[in-house]
């Protein structure tokens, strides 16, 4: 019997993992949901393709971790889940090697903004080790900014408090404004400059707006 292509059982892996994605995120506000991860998967793809040595990431690695990236979010962890392990763990329910098991539960934990400011250096080390993990990250963080960002921004503060869209407006200083800086790819960095410059356009017509009842 001929050996099974490896090719078909990575497509097959991938499209098992697309199908519980999708469940698994149907609970999450919009902010967080499934056309996030479409766009995130997108934007991994082309950063990967469009990123020098491309032999040295593994592009199963690369659409696994965009898939599954926020799978275990502490943001929106269920009882009993283990980030640590959640999607090590499925993986190799479905069928993956465990160094590939390995290697995407790596990339999404170390996916985190938070994680970074609190140890930048150590997402730097992973790097090193994990080069996947720039290209997934970098996807991740172009979809917080830009129009896309704008809007995701306002959803999840509706979803998740019942405070002014003064809060909002806060959280571009308080992150959204500083990811630019923080790109790992040169791919990455030339579209968020591009979705930077649209943010500070909006906070423009903002403020210009918000003249008009504080006199």
């Amino acid at each position: 019997m001929a050996p099974i292509d490896a090719s078909v059982i990575n497509d097959g892996l991938i499209k098992t993992v697309t199908e519980y994605v999708e469940a698994y995120m149907a609970n999450y506000d919009g902010s967080h949901d499934f056309n996030h991860i479409q766009r995130v998967l997108a934007l991994a793809k082309h950063i990967h393709a469009n990123t020098p040595n491309p032999s040295e990431r593994d592009p199963l690695v690369v659409e696994l971790s965009a898939l599954l990236h926020d799978v275990g979010d502490k943001k929106y962890l269920k009882p009993g889940e283990d980030a640590s392990s959640l999607v090590r763990d499925l993986l190799v329910s479905y069928g993956a090697t465990e160094e590939v098991a390995n290697k995407v539960q790596t990339v999404c934990l170390g996916v985190s903004y938070s994680s970074e400011i609190k140890n930048p250096g150590r997402v730097l080390e992973l790097i090193k080790s994990h080069p996947e993990l720039a290209v997934v990250q970098d996807a991740d963080r172009l979809d917080a900014i830009g129009a896309i960002g704008i809007g995701r921004t306002f959803t999840f503060s509706g979803a998740k408090t019942k405070g002014s869209m003064a809060d909002p407006i806060q959280h571009f200083d308080d992150k959204l404004l500083k990811i630019e800086s923080m790109m790992k790819t040169d791919v990455g960095r030339n579209l968020a400059k591009e979705r930077t410059q649209r943010m500070h356009e909006f906070l423009k017509w903002w403020q210009s707006e918000e003249k008009l009842f504080q006199g």
